[in-house]
């Protein structure tokens, strides 16, 4: 299976695992607060916190909105926090046989204009931390600052830090490459695989025509290549980089409390 998937995979249960002992708001499973919005053609499952600028947090690949739940109670205080579980994942379901990242940036940018809000700040992680980079490409005018926490542009071997990440991910593809798969659950878990197998393909001259304030954010021992996450912040203008100590994909869950301020003070220009 893809490397970022497999790492989600692994994180996920042990933040949810936080969330029962010490998180009273169950969020993706909020039935007071969660409500669907008609973006698209589908329906995507979105819950509201807190009073403010809008911020719209974006989860990783296989995941949903709970990925968030280290992060929300802080931005809350001060934010309108827009959790969001993406197309084919979470509670958003979507049963056509592909997906891409352009369209889910596409997503998130009409969801917005369907609840009538102008613009947001956006946080992404991992595979959220492409389409956030990918709402600043293609709808500048939704973005007001957005972070990028554990992304990558293109789907080789170059954007992943560990050398067996790539041969694993093309063992696993050309197992399953030719697999009828008999479930739809199978069947949305494969097409999540060829997402990040096949993209993203952001070009550098598309970096470029970022005009909104970015920061790209990832861990030093994180899945995503230091080298590949410097490349996208040098071509980003005007952007910063924050290189998290000792951390690896899960920054925003692993060092939270950092986080959230550092993310905070970049978005209130403080």
């Amino acid at each position: 299976m893809h490397l970022k998937r497999i790492i989600l995979m692994a994180i996920i249960p042990q933040l949810l695992s936080m969330l029962s002992f010490g998180q009273k708001i169950p969020y993706g499973k909020n039935t007071a607060v969660g409500k669907y919005y008609d973006v698209r053609g589908i329906k995507l499952y979105v819950e509201e916190y807190g009073t403010g600028e809008p911020l719209l947090m974006i989860h990783g690949n296989g995941g949903d909105m709970s990925a968030f739940s280290e992060n929300v109670p802080y931005f809350s205080k001060k934010y309108r926090v827009i959790l969001v579980d993406s197309r084919s994942q979470g509670k958003s379901v979507d049963t056509s046989p592909s997906i891409t990242f352009e369209q889910m940036a596409d997503d998130f940018a009409e969801l917005l204009n369907v609840m009538h809000i102008p613009k947001a700040y956006v946080l992404g992680w991992s595979d959220g931390g492409i389409n956030a980079i990918l709402m600043a490409i293609r709808h500048p005018d939704k973005v007001i600052k957005f972070a990028s926490t554990g992304a990558n542009i293109t789907p080789d071997a170059s954007s992943y830090a560990d050398p067996n990440g790539w041969p694993n991910s093309k063992k696993y593809y050309e197992q399953n490459k030719n697999r009828k798969w008999r479930t739809a659950k199978e069947r949305n878990n494969w097409k999540m695989f060829m997402l990040d197998w096949e993209q993203p393909n952001i070009k550098l001259t598309d970096l470029h025509k970022i005009n909104c304030p970015g920061l790209i954010i990832a861990g030093d021992h994180d899945v995503i290549a230091d080298k590949h996450t410097r490349l996208i912040q040098a071509n980003i203008p005007g952007s910063q980089l924050w290189i998290v100590k000792n951390s690896g994909h899960g920054t925003l869950i692993e060092y939270a409390a950092e986080f959230n301020k550092r993310v905070d003070a970049f978005f209130t220009g403080k």
